[in-house]
Order: C-alpha cells, then sequence, then structure tokens
C-alpha cells in the first residue's frame, strides 16, 4: 500500500508529497510496552533523516496526537545501482550524524571529527586514541553496520584506526575525559543502540553529560582562581539549584515566609530588611506559587503609588535576563525616599522573597521581601584588551530595514570604549542613521586630555551595503567577428547539481541553426557515475536506470565538441552551462575556444517588457512551444527557434554581427531592476565619495527601486571617485561565485573588480551547512567554509588585494540575538531559531575566530588590513554643517516695501510711534540675520492662496511678529490693543481707555467713532510681544507653519516650485520606525509560538530591545525643504520615494529632515480644515469671512448658553452651552473648561485656547488655581508670552524673562537662580507653584490665529445655520452615518441613548460617531432636517441645501469610501440606472451597500435586475 493510502487524512506540503508519494508501507509494528507504532517503509529513492523526521512529527501531530501512541518511520531503501557504497556514504553522511546526535552526542562527535576511508565495502575510521573512543567504538561500529545492512542491503565492515595524541594531555584534559567517561557510562548503560527504534534517551540528556562535564572541571579551575567580594556574592555565583528553595515541613508557602529568620551580622551591600543567605534560582523558573525564593537581577522601571494609611506601594522589575518578574514592597511614606535612593535602576540586586499569584497584575510575581542586597554585576562585559585593535568595516544599525536592532550611538560608543580607531556603518541600501552616528562621539564630554584627544581622532566611517546588479555582463563572450548568418550550436545540459567541480552532467543535447536554418541535432544521455538526486530526477524525469548504461563523459565529450566545430556556442543561462562543458573539458586535457551567445543577456535587451527571464517565459513571449522542459534535447531545441527570432529582431536593429550584440546592450531601467543583486560594501572615502554614495542611494530608491533599492555596476563605474568597494558577505558576488563554482576566469574578473576582499566567522554561515537550497548543497561541513575563507584569502594573496575579517554586526552581544529573532519571525522567517550570531567580536575574539589561517595571517585579516582600509578614508561629515538658505533676488528691500506699503494703508503717513518702532524693530532683526527671504517665500505662498480664494491660517509664533502681519502671512495683529481710522489715518495707542486692554484683544475694546472724521474706528492688537518669535536678540530660527485649505495643500506645494525652480524643492522625509504596540505583538506571538510563557514585565523589557527598528519611509505631512540654486541636494542627502512607492510623483529628503533642517530650510505648509470649511461657507452664503466682527456678542453667547441657538439644555441632553461642532472648543474636555472659566470676551477665548493646548496648564494647575480663587482667567497662565510679558511688568530683566518663559514651556521647569530672581520680583507664590507644574505651553499668537478662525465658522453658525451643518457634515465629521443620522430625530436619539449607555467601551470610531450625532441633534433640535439622497442629484463627498433641508452626500453611507463615492457620481452622470444590478455593475459598489441603500429606501421603486418579468405588466 502507497503511504498516502495508508494515511490519507495526512495534510503535508508539496514536497513531501513528491518525496513520499510513491512511498510503500510494508508494515506496521506495535510496542505494548512503550505504545509506539512503528511504521516500515520502502523507498526507490533516498529520504534523509530531516525528512523522515518532519514526516514523523506530522503523523504525531495529525493523526496520533490524542490516541497515546507515538509513531516512528523504519525505512528501507531499494535504490539504483549507481549507489555503491563509496557513492551512498558521502549522500548519506548528514543523516547518519543526526540520528547518531539523537542517540549519544559523544558518538557523534567522535564520528564527525574522524577521518573515513571506503574501500568497496569496508569502512576504515581513524580518531584520535583516548579512553573514550575505544568505550564507544563497539557500539559505533554496530550503529553503522547494522543501519546499511537493514536500510541498504549492504554488508558493509567498520574498522577502526587510532592515532596516538601529538602531546600528553594536561591535567585538567585528563580529568575532563573520566568525568565524561563516567556520565557516558552511566546514561549510554540505560539504552541500546536499537536502530530506529524512536525509543533513545535522546539528545538533551546527553547533551546535558556532555555539558555537565565540561562545566564541573572547568568551575574546578575557577574556584582556585576566581575573586569573590563577599560570602553574599560567593553563594550567588554557585551552581543553580531551584529544588532547593522548597517549602519543608508542614508549614505552608505564606507561613513559611511570615516566619522569622535567624539574625544575620550586619552587611553593608543589604539595602532593604535583613541579611539572608542562600542560593539564588533563575527567574524563569518561577512558573507558579512556589512559595520563598531567592532571585538576584537587573532592576529597571522602580515606581511608587501612594496608598491609604500613610503608605506606599514601592514596585520594580527585576530580570537576570532568563526572565523578569515584578517585585512589591509595602513601605511607609517616611522610608520611600531613603528606599529609592538606594534601589537604582541599572544596579544589580538579590532579594528574597515569596512568589505568589498577583491578582492585580494578574500573573506572578514577589511579595513579603525580607531583604534586598546590592551585588556587582554577574553579566559579562567584554573588553577588548589586544595591544593592537581591529576596525569593524560591515556593520548594521537599526536602520537595516527590520533585520539588525543596534542603536548605531550605542555600537560607535562600544567601538570607541573598546580603544578602536574607527568603526563603518554599513545598513542594507540606505544611509539614514549617519547623523546619527555622527553625534555619538563628543570630545567635550571627556574631561581626561588622553580620551578627549582620542575622541577627537575617532573615525566614523560612512558606507553602506549595496543591493549591487551586474548590468553590463557581456552577451556575447570572446567575439571573433562572426555574421549572424554563420553557424551556431544551441545547447543545453541536465546535471545532478550546480557545481561544475561536484556535479556531473547527465544529458546533453543541441541544435545546429546555419544561415538561420536548423540543419542538424545532437542528443545524448551521460553515465554520471553517481546517483541521480531525487529532485534532480522530479525536474528532468531523468531516473538512474536511463543513465547506467549510457556512455560515459569521456565518450560523449569529444563527439560534442566535434559537433561543435566552427560553430559559436548559444545557451540559455550559457555561464552553467559552458561552466560544465569546461571543467570537463580540463579534466580530459582538452582546450576549448568558443564564441559564446547567452540567450538570458539577449532576451533581456531585446524583450524588456519581460519581468523574468526564464526560458518557458521567453519561449511564451515568443510563440515557441516548449515541452518537456528541463530536458536537454528539448531545452535546445526550443532555445534554438528563440534564438533564430531574437536575430530576427537584432537585424532589424541593422546588427549583423556577433561583436555588435554587445554595443546595443545598455540595459532599460525597466531590466536592471529586474536583475538578480548581489551584496557589496560602499565606504565613502572623502566627501567626494560622500556626494557620490549619495546620488547612488538616491538613484537606486527613485529609479532602480525593485524589492529592494538596486545599484547597477554601470551607476557605481559613473561614481566610484571617493568610493572604497568591499566584497561583502555571503550574499557577495565573490562568495556566489566561488561557491557555484565559477570558472577561474569569472572569479578572477570579480576579484579585480573589489578594492578589498572580506571573510567573516564561520558561524555567520553556518546556516548553508544544512541547506538544501541551490549551491549551498555543496557545503556540508565547517571545513568547507574554511577551505572558502583561505581561497578568498589566496585570492587577495594572487591578486594584491586587502582581506579583511569583518562581523557583519546586526546586534551588539550575543545576548541580544534574540530581539532580531523576534522581529525577523514578525516578519514571517520560519527559520529565525537558527539565525547565525551576528555580534561585534573584540580583537581577540576575532584572531580567535580566524586562527585556522595561522597566527600572522589572522592578525593580517583581523587588524592589520582593516586599519589599512580605514587610513585611507579621511575623517568626514555626514551632513553639512553650514546654513544654505535660498536666495529670492532682492528679498530684504521687497520684505520692506510690502511692509511699509501695508503699514501706511492702515495706519497713514507718518506712521504713529509705535508702529514705526516695532516695524523697524522687528525688520532690522529680521534682515540683519538673513530670514527675510523666509518671510518673503511665506508671503508669496499666503498671497497665492488667498488669490485663489482659500485663506491661511497661521501656527505657532509668528503671528508674534508685526513683520509677519503687514507681509500679510498672519491676520494676528501683536500689536497692543488699539483704535484706527481707515479714513483719516487717526490711531490710539496710549489714551486710558486703551490701556485698560493691555494683555487682552483690541476687538474686545468698545465700539468707538473717528473724533477726527467721524467714521466708526478699527479694533486691532492682540498685545503679543515679538521677543516671543525670534528671542530678545533677534537671532532665534523663525519657524513659519502655515495652514492652508486640505483642497488646496497639493496646490501651494506646487506653488514652491514656480518660486524656486523645478528640482528645487523636496518633500521633507520621515522615518518610520517598529512602534511599542507592534512590538509586543511580536515579542508575545514569538514566545506563543513557542509555547513559552513570559510575563508581561519580561515582554515590555524585550519590547526595548525591538522599538526604534525602522520599517519603512513617509513625508510630513507639510513639509517642504528648499535648496539653493547651484547646489546639488546629495551634497545635503540622498533623496527617494516616501515608502519606495514607484507610482508617486512625490520626492522626499532620504535623511529624517530634522537631521538636516540646520542647513536647509523647510517650509512647513500644513492642510487644515478650517481655510476649507470657511471657503464652503463663503461660497453657500457669499458672506466675506474676513467681514465677520470678534465681538459679536450672539457669537459670544454660545459659550455660555444656547440662547443664540433658540434650543434649550433639554434639547441636548442637558449640554448648556453651544459649542458643539465649533473649532477648538467643540471636544468634552473643552467644553467643561468653558463652562468652568464662563468666557465673555474674544480674548477669554484665545486663553482657553491656550490653556486646552498646554500640557499640565488647565488639568492640574490652573483649574485647581481658579476653583481656589486664586486667580481668574484673566491671571492665569495661560500661553507662554503671559510668563514673560508678566514677569517684565513685575521688574523681571527682559532677559530673564525671557529664558524663564523658554525653560517653562518646554517643561523644563525653574532654575533655583531664575526662581529667587522671581521672589524678589514679588511674584506670588501660587505663579511660582503654576510655573513648575507646566509641561508644555502654546503660543498666544496660535491659539488667537485658531480663535479667529474658530469665532468666523461659530458666526455662520449662528446665522447661517443650513450652510454652517452642510460645511461641516462635508469636511470635519469624521464619522457621519447615513443610516443612523439621517432617518428622523427619534431614531437618531435611541442610537445616542445607546451609544451613552455603552459610553465605556465605545471605539474610536464609535466615540467619533457619537461626537457627530451630537451635532445632529442639535440640528435637528433647531428645527432643520435632512431629505433622503438621491442617486442622480447628491454629490459625493458635500452635502447640499435643497429646499430648506440638507441632502446628505454618497460618502456618507456606511461602506461607501470617498472612491466609490466619487464612481456612483459618474454613473449617474452617464443615464438613468435601469435596476439595482445595473446600479451595482456600473458603480462597482459591493452588495452589501446596495442592499443597504435598498433597505434605507434610496433606490425608489428601481426593480432588483434587469430581466423583465410578465408580472411586471399586470
Amino acid at each position: 500500500m502507497l503511504f498516502f493510502e495508508a494515511f490519507d487524512k495526512l495534510s503535508v506540503d508539496k514536497d513531501l508529497q513528491n518525496l513520499y508519494g510513491d512511498v510503500e508501507v510494508l508494515k506496521v509494528l506495535a510496542s505494548k510496552s512503550t505504545k509506539n507504532l512503528y511504521v516500515c517503509i520502502k523507498s526507490t529513492h533516498l529520504i534523509d533523516r530531516q525528512n523522515i523526521r518532519k514526516m514523523e512529527e506530522l503523523l504525531n501531530k495529525q493523526l496520533f496526537l490524542h490516541t497515546g501512541n507515538k509513531a516512528y518511520l523504519r525505512p528501507q531503501f531499494k535504490l539504483s545501482a549507481q549507489y555503491t557504497f563509496e557513492n551512498l556514504y558521502p549522500i548519506y553522511q548528514d543523516s547518519i550524524y543526526e540520528e547518531l546526535k539523537e542517540k549519544s552526542i559523544v558518538s557523534y562527535h567522535i564520528l564527525s571529527s574522524a577521518e573515513v576511508t571506503i574501500d568497496n565495502l569496508s569502512m576504515k575510521i581513524k580518531v584520535m586514541e583516548s579512553c573514550v573512543t575505544k568505550d564507544k567504538s563497539r557500539k559505533l561500529k554496530d550503529f553503522l553496520e547494522t543501519i546499511f545492512q537493514e536500510r541498504f542491503n549492504l554488508d558493509i565492515h567498520v574498522t577502526f584506526e587510532y592515532i596516538l595524541p601529538k602531546e600528553k594531555p594536561n591535567e585538567a584534559d585528563q580529568e575532563y575525559s573520566r568525568e565524561l567517561l563516567k556520565m557516558v557510562h552511566k546514561k549510554d548503560t540505560e539504552q541500546e543502540y536499537a536502530i530506529a527504534s524512536g525509543d533513545s534517551v535522546g539528545q538533551a540528556a546527553v547533551s546535558a553529560s556532555y555539558s555537565e562535564a565540561k562545566s564541573r572541571t572547568a568551575n574546578e579551575k575557577d574556584a582556585v582562581t576566581s575573586k569573590e567580594g563577599s560570602s553574599a556574592e560567593s553563594s550567588m555565583a554557585e551552581v543553580t539549584n531551584a529544588n532547593s528553595n522548597k517549602p519543608t515541613g508542614k508549614k505552608t508557602a505564606y507561613e513559611k515566609g511570615k516566619s522569622s529568620y535567624r539574625k544575620l551580622p550586619k552587611d553593608p551591600s543589604v539595602v532593604y530588611g535583613r541579611n539572608f543567605e542562600g542560593n539564588s534560582m533563575p527567574i524563569c523558573d518561577i512558573l507558579a506559587e512556589i512559595g520563598e525564593v531567592i532571585i538576584r537581577g537587573k532592576l529597571i522601571r522602580p515606581e511608587t503609588r501612594p496608598i491609604r494609611n500613610e503608605k506606599t506601594i514601592i514596585t520594580f522589575v527585576l530580570t537576570d535576563f532568563t526572565d523578569s518578574i515584578k517585585v512589591k514592597i509595602f513601605a511607609k511614606n517616611i522610608e520611600v525616599d531613603e528606599i529609592m535612593d538606594a534601589l537604582k535602576p541599572g544596579n544589580f540586586f538579590m532579594l528574597k522573597g515569596i512568589a505568589q499569584y498577583d491578582t492585580f497584575e494578574r500573573d506572578i510575581s514577589i511579595g513579603s521581601v525580607t531583604g534586598i542586597k546590592k551585588i556587582s554585576d554577574f553579566t559579562s562585559t567584554r573588553k577588548d584588551l589586544a595591544p593592537r585593535k581591529r576596525v569593524e568595516l560591515h556593520a548594521h544599525t537599526q536602520m537595516s530595514d527590520m533585520d539588525a536592532v543596534t542603536d548605531v550611538k550605542k555600537m560607535v560608543k562600544r567601538a570607541f570604549q573598546w580603544g578602536h580607531p574607527a568603526i563603518a556603518i554599513t545598513d542594507h541600501g540606505v544611509v539614514q542613521s549617519f547623523p546619527e552616528a555622527n553625534h555619538a562621539i563628543n570630545p567635550r564630554d571627556y574631561d581626561d586630555e588622553e580620551e578627549k584627544q582620542r575622541a577627537k581622532d575617532f573615525k566614523v566611517i560612512y558606507g553602506m551595503e549595496a543591493y549591487l546588479v551586474d548590468d553590463i555582463q557581456e552577451v556575447v563572450t570572446n567575439g571573433k567577428g562572426q555574421s549572424l548568418m554563420d553557424s551556431f550550436v544551441v545547447f543545453d545540459i541536465e546535471t545532478t547539481g550546480f557545481s561544475a567541480i561536484n556535479d556531473r552532467i547527465i544529458e546533453i543535447g543541441a541544435v545546429k541553426i546555419v544561415g538561420g536554418e536548423i540543419t542538424d541535432k545532437f542528443s545524448s544521455f551521460v553515465n554520471p557515475e553517481v546517483p541521480i538526486p531525487f529532485e534532480i530526477e522530479q525536474l528532468t524525469s531523468i531516473r538512474d536506470d536511463m543513465v547506467i548504461d549510457a556512455p560515459k563523459i569521456e565518450t560523449v565529450l569529444p563527439e560534442f565538441l566535434e559537433f561543435c566545430e566552427d560553430c559559436v556556442l548559444v545557451a540559455h543561462n550559457a555561464s552553467f552551462d559552458v561552466g560544465f562543458i569546461k571543467k570537463n573539458a580540463e579534466r580530459q586535457g582538452i582546450t576549448i575556444d568558443f564564441t559564446v551567445i547567452d540567450t538570458v543577456g539577449l532576451s533581456r535587451i531585446l524583450l524588456p517588457q519581460l519581468s523574468r527571464f526564464r526560458l518557458n517565459t521567453v519561449a511564451k513571449a515568443l510563440n515557441v512551444t516548449l515541452e518537456n522542459h528541463h530536458r536537454a534535447v528539448d531545452d535546445a531545441g526550443a532555445t534554438a527557434e528563440i534564438f533564430i527570432k531574437l536575430c530576427e529582431k537584432l537585424r532589424e536593429k541593422e546588427i549583423t554581427k556577433v561583436d555588435e550584440i554587445d554595443q546595443i546592450g545598455k540595459l532599460s531601467t525597466e531590466a536592471i531592476r529586474k536583475l538578480p543583486s548581489f551584496h557589496t560594501i560602499l565606504l565613502a572615502q572623502n566627501d567626494i565619495g560622500r556626494v557620490n554614495l549619495y546620488k547612488m542611494v538616491s538613484l537606486s530608491h527613485l529609479e532602480y527601486f525593485h524589492k529592494r533599492p538596486k545599484i547597477p555596476k554601470s551607476l557605481l563605474n559613473e561614481c566610484r571617485e571617493g568610493i572604497i568597494v568591499g566584497s561583502a558577505c555571503e550574499a557577495g558576488e565573490l562568495y556566489n561565485a566561488i561557491i557555484s563554482n565559477k570558472s577561474p576566469e569569472y572569479i578572477n574578473r570579480i576579484v579585480d573588480y573589489y578594492d578589498y576582499l572580506e571573510i567573516q566567522p564561520l558561524g555567520n554561515n553556518d546556516f548553508m551547512i544544512n541547506s538544501d537550497r541551490g549551491n549551498y548543497r555543496n557545503i556540508t561541513s565547517r571545513e568547507d567554509l574554511i577551505n572558502i575563507n583561505k581561497r578568498i584569502v589566496a585570492l587577495g594573496e594572487e591578486y594584491n588585494k586587502p582581506v579583511v575579517a569583518t562581523c557583519d554586526v546586526h546586534f551588539l552581544d550575543p545576548e541580544d540575538d534574540i530581539y532580531r529573532k523576534i522581529i525577523l519571525a514578525g516578519k514571517g522567517f520560519k527559520d529565525t531559531d537558527e539565525m547565525p550570531a551576528l555580534y561585534l567580536r573584540t580583537t581577540e575574539e576575532m584572531l580567535e575566530e580566524f586562527s585556522y589561517l595561522g597566527r600572522d595571517k589572522a592578525e593580517e585579516v583581523v587588524i592589520t588590513n582593516t586599519n589599512l582600509i580605514a587610513d585611507r578614508i579621511e575623517k568626514i561629515s555626514p551632513v553639512r554643517p553650514d546654513k544654505c538658505p535660498p536666495v529670492l533676488e532682492n528679498s530684504d528691500e521687497n520684505l520692506r516695501k510690502i511692509c511699509y506699503d501695508k503699514a501706511h494703508s492702515m495706519y497713514g503717513e507718518p506712521l504713529p510711534g509705535p508702529v514705526k518702532e516695532r516695524l523697524e524693530h522687528e525688520l532690522d532683526s529680521i534682515i540683519k540675520n538673513g530670514f527675510a527671504v523666509m518671510y518673503i517665500i511665506s508671503q508669496k505662498l499666503v498671497w497665492k492662496s488667498n488669490e485663489d480664494g482659500y485663506l491661511v491660517g497661521s501656527r505657532g509664533s509668528v503671528g508674534s511678529s508685526f513683520v509677519a502681519t503687514m507681509s500679510g502671512i498672519t491676520e494676528v495683529n501683536p500689536l497692543p490693543p488699539h483704535y484706527y481710522c481707515q479714513n483719516c489715518h487717526y490711531s490710539d495707542f496710549t489714551s486710558e481707555e486703551v490701556r485698560k486692554y493691555a494683555g487682552s484683544s483690541g476687538c474686545d475694546m468698545p465700539d468707538r467713532n473717528c473724533p477726527e472724521c467721524g467714521e466708526q474706528l478699527c479694533k486691532d492688537g492682540h498685545d503679543i510681544p515679538f521677543e516671543t518669535f525670534l528671542g530678545f536678540n533677534g537671532d532665534k530660527e523663525p519657524d513659519i507653519d502655515l495652514n492652508f485649505s486640505g483642497e488646496y495643500q497639493s496646490k501651494a506645494h506646487d506653488y514652491t516650485e514656480v518660486i524656486f525652480g523645478k528640482g528645487q524643492t523636496y518633500r521633507a522625509g520621515t522615518i518610520g520606525t517598529l512602534a511599542e504596540k507592534t512590538a509586543y505583538g511580536y515579542v508575545k506571538n514569538y514566545f506563543e509560538e513557542r509555547g513559552i510563557h513570559k510575563r508581561n514585565v519580561e515582554i515590555e523589557r524585550l519590547i526595548d530591545g525591538c522599538v526604534g527598528v525602522r520599517r519603512s519611509t513617509g513625508q510630513h505631512p507639510g513639509g517642504i525643504v528648499v535648496l539653493p540654486l547651484g547646489e546639488s541636494i546629495y551634497s545635503f542627502t540622498p533623496v527617494q520615494h516616501p515608502a519606495n512607492d514607484m507610482t508617486t510623483s512625490t520626492i522626499t529628503t532620504h535623511f529624517d529632515y530634522h537631521s538636516i533642517d540646520h542647513n536647509l530650510l523647510k517650509l512647513d505648509i500644513l492642510g487644515h480644515d478650517d481655510p476649507t470649511m470657511i471657503r464652503m461657507l463663503e461660497d453657500l452664503t457669499g458672506v466675506d469671512a474676513q467681514t465677520i466682527r470678534f465681538d459679536d456678542q450672539k457669537v459670544l453667547s454660545l459659550f455660555h448658553d444656547l440662547s443664540a441657538l433658540g434650543i434649550t439644555p433639554e434639547d441636548l441632553d442637558g449640554c448648556e452651552i453651544g459649542c458643539l461642532g465649533v473649532p477648538e472648543f467643540g471636544t468634552e474636555f473643552v467644553m467643561q473648561m468653558v463652562k468652568d472659566t464662563k468666557p465673555k470676551t474674544f480674548s477669554d477665548l484665545v486663553r482657553i485656547s491656550g490653556l486646552s493646548h498646554g500640557t499640565d496648564v488647565w488639568l492640574n494647575n490652573a483649574q485647581i488655581l481658579i476653583q481656589e480663587g486664586k486667580c481668574t482667567l484673566a491671571t492665569a497662565i495661560c500661553t507662554r508670552d503671559d510668563i514673560m510679558t508678566y514677569l517684565i511688568n513685575t521688574g523681571v530683566e527682559p532677559d530673564k524673562a525671557f529664558k524663564i518663559m523658554e525653560s517653562v514651556r518646554k517643561g523644563k521647569g525653574l532654575t533655583p537662580d531664575m526662581e529667587e530672581a522671581m521672589v524678589a520680583a514679588g511674584v506670588p507664590d501660587w505663579y511660582i507653584w503654576s510655573c513648575k507644574q507646566i509641561k508644555y505651553m502654546f503660543p498666544k499668537a496660535h491659539a488667537a490665529a485658531y480663535v479667529m478662525m474658530a469665532f468666523r465658522i461659530a458666526y455662520f453658525k449662528v446665522y447661517y445655520p443650513l450652510a454652517y451643518y452642510a460645511a461641516y457634515f462635508s469636511i470635519r465629521a469624521s464619522a457621519f452615518n447615513y443610516e443612523l443620522m439621517c432617518l428622523g430625530r427619534q431614531r437618531l436619539e435611541e442610537h445616542i441613548a445607546d451609544y451613552k449607555k455603552r459610553s465605556n467601551e465605545l471605539t474610536k470610531k464609535e466615540q467619533d460617531t457619537l461626537r457627530d450625532m451630537r451635532v445632529v441633534q442639535e440640528m435637528y433640535a433647531r428645527g432643520f432636517e435632512f431629505m433622503p439622497i438621491d442617486i442622480y442629484r447628491a454629490k459625493a463627498r458635500h452635502f447640499q441645501i435643497i429646499d430648506g433641508k440638507l441632502m446628505p452626500s454618497f460618502s456618507s453611507i456606511d461602506g461607501l469610501g470617498e472612491k466609490a463615492a466619487d464612481a456612483v457620481v459618474e454613473a449617474a452622470k452617464k443615464g438613468p440606472f435601469l435596476s439595482r444590478e445595473d446600479f451595482k455593475i456600473r458603480t462597482r459598489v459591493s452588495s452589501t451597500v446596495v442592499d443597504n441603500m435598498a433597505n434605507m429606501g434610496l433606490f425608489g421603486d428601481l426593480p432588483i435586475s434587469n430581466q423583465m418579468s410578465l408580472l411586471d405588466y399586470l
């Protein structure tokens, strides 16, 4: 019975399906004693141990999991005659090793390190003589002979030859051997070498014995040499014994925790409680309430929480890096400071307490703590003590896309601490860590002069591990001027594998073409004299029995070469086929000299539209029939037809000679993107190299990005000046060529291209040993990896290229590999637990790693050559230090003229004193410091927006600048409150009536008529000091942020190109890193998938090592970076598309914009809803929003009652004010603030806006002070400007007042000297206390600008309600739902009641929906209604006023997005819908949405389908 007939319920992957498809099940044996099942199978092809184990696991998991049985496979193989013992053993060797490792780890080490020779059926094992090897040899012999007899029916004979050790082993080695032998006897006597029985003790037990013996002898040695500080620390270092801590006797764990302790002598290391003794246990072993425990670890996250009865809970986390656990201490309040002073985060402690379940934490934690002792750091801190230090030239940081976890600053500092003279940063395809690396070492941080000098000399080498593609490969090799009408042999071969050295040809097929016509064919099987691997058999359908009687290659090859005489050779991926022909010809002493054409390269040139160039893909594109793919004769025939058609295309391009093909061989950009890439290290040697590197990074992202940013060799050659090129890792071109056994000529060409060659630790490439992937199959042992490294070293010697040893750093220390495993597992990698240890090694560690090269050569590659490369590189800065603002001609003069023209138009000539004085003061500072150009740019953008009908709101403190007001950048007038006459230019800044409003807004002053002409005076001014914006010296960098309409934002961005010229502006780039929430999911899933429980505190610790890893890139919502004319962007930063989106035309800076904002101008052109809403309101009503007065009493009444709306609180479920839907004032938080403060003027609203945007300005601060009567809304600190103006008025020096304001608004509090100055000036205590509470403050100019926009919108709410609601629902309502809100007031009230009932469990979307429902409720209460959506009249996004009602937009229907809504509108324009079915087809709206619309009656009497029924006419 076939295997899958016997186990028909088994589900396996395609590979196992193929492997076991023809396997027979002979019988199934059952063991009564063990309940094991032994499935005896028979296969005609070899199945390795790994696939046997894989199938066993699937059987047990899917079929026998709940039966109590365990299944094991006992294979027998009936193989072809090619499987002689000599051929079989090397193939089956890894399976024997795997199985032997499961039986006895000692025997495995003996065999794997032995020298094995095979002669016919005899197997000689040559091993080092020892008591262990002699003891194990008998069982090893039985094991091997039994395997080959029972599985392969081969009666082999195994013998041992013992070699005497060259040197007498030292006493420690002899003791180790004795210990090992005792434990081996103990373990191995408990088991027999039953073949495939499945009853072995297993690897874990034997492995434990092996390591135990080693550690026992090592510990005895350490006991003599170690120097412990105290008895407590000595006991801590002993071997852990968890069982020693189990409670004994009749006492419960709780009682034992409460019992009295023997008073130990006073120990200065005790920081809490009493002294104690005992051994610590690993925290990972604390899985339940096990009672009293002693643990040790590093303390992190100490916190305190006051509780009742004058007590405080002190909590902290202790981690020993096996796990973490939370510790709780209940302390009296008077003890807390002393305890917290002792429990410093980062220090190491040992403590004794009770492990118990914490209901609050919902996990096991430590309570009832008896004592805590401070101990020394027990983790191993690696140091580099070598007299000469190496340089790491290949290191990745968190910017290597979801691959490395190294913080660049920590890595640079580690290299510096170790005494290394330099370190190279080489992230995958990006250079985004450069700015951080540049600031990692600062000489000013070091007091010692020697260290300070070393910091100055330390060099960060800026480089990248590039994805290099070879776009300059020749299509024609060794051309000799042949015509396309000459003779060609198109051939293909099939082989046993990918290595021309290790594998064999099994078939040759060829077709001869003369004059463009097929004239002859050649076809022959070849006996490879080795078995054909199963996967090759599956691919080619060529079996051993088909080739065993065929001629050998010694016969076939000369015949084939004779067939090819005087012809050009043609093949698909010719390097592979020709490589095998050359290698076999070399073995036979035959010299060949053919011209070769590769149809893969030719197809790339002539068929650039293809994404892949496999033979079947190209054949399909050219309509060539390909049958029996992967059979040489058929593939050769198809390739011949392809070649003929490609030659036709060449002739169309007037190419007639073979040598002319490469002249048209420049690949298209699209073709280059699809080329396979190799890793290559590029190091910037100097500033020219840095700029060239940035250019390559830019083009790799903008032009050649396909899954990763690729750099074609042609581009590298163009930009090679100042770049040092290294051969990189195992994914590099050289390493690949070596393991692929490329020809010496091919490898020589590669070596010649690089400036230095690279080798890496064997552990980096261990994954190849057990891999079945491609060329890795040729790597079967560490010896193979050593030989590859030795060959690279030899190539370096031959070509005089330095060979350097690098680590390929992805994390700092060996224990940090867990973070990378978690991240790669989160990306979906299945083999994360086998990832190599890619950590930063010391010089000694690297010398030890490469000791197999010999001492001198190891020093050369580790130390000498790495320093040689580093010394060739200049110390450079990755970011230019100079300021490079854009230049606009006559910007100084233009700004002055614009300001004075505007000032004269408002205030007349001559200007009033306060106006002229402020204007001159500001212009002087702005022009002197070179900021005029920034004002002119902003002025041009704002004027253009206003010209196009959109107001612009200012952000930040730009409204503090009167020049900004006069140049039209902001509407906020920062002058003190004043009157002025537009008719005769009378002004009043100084009258008593005006002075009463100091610190307030001019619009709050009473109306007055001009005493000179009788016209009504204008009221203006918000009393904001200029110093808030540019500082007292006027040299603070201005940050002009502008709120454009969201609809207009893209046009404003485009207009920057009009101002500066095409190619001079770029979007400000951002870098998206792994966030805490995502990292939490990664960590949790990683351990859950492995069945490992981790406490939340341990998950939180591991999260810290994962966050910050780069995930993607993006763009600042409004940031535009301006490049000065005449400068190259590559001089400052590379550029790219956001998120590498190749479909967008947007180009962003590659660096995060913060890294370059000190030398390139960044404009903040932000999108905002308020200008958009005002534009819609103006369009609907015809009212110019700029004519609205800011002292309108009906509008101001919204902030204390509902009278202006004509409704009562009962209509709105108790809401007493009319702020709903008013920007800045419509949230629950601000509405409560409005109720508490009862604002009556515009100035009050500005103050509330400042309070609401600050952190700890209202809550825990002003709210309390107002409630206690210590201040009022008018006297409380509301905006940052309040502090400076108040302090100056009390007598504090202006400069000191400015510094206090800056410190407080950034949350830095007050320094002692600041507090002294305030007390000396008579500042009240409550004011000083308030300053200390503040974490962040809003500028008054920003608050004023926001309130001006909000007030205008509120005006329309009062006077033009339908227009207001139409605009609000169209633009600001983010969760409007037609079904919930538009089907009548009663239904809406029911939904609101339901949402309020569930208020504590609403999702974010539901919270937004409730907010919008409350505005709808207000609209209904005011007597307005919705009308049903008309599918022919409704708009996609905008609500409409029709017949005194609102018609909602299509996008208000749940599930109908904006694009779908647009599609409905476009479909409606093309004529009536015949039916709902027709509506669905034409609009492409989902069935769910169509059904929902029908249920709401939006289709009227429209039939369901287009089909007519007789009933329709009855």
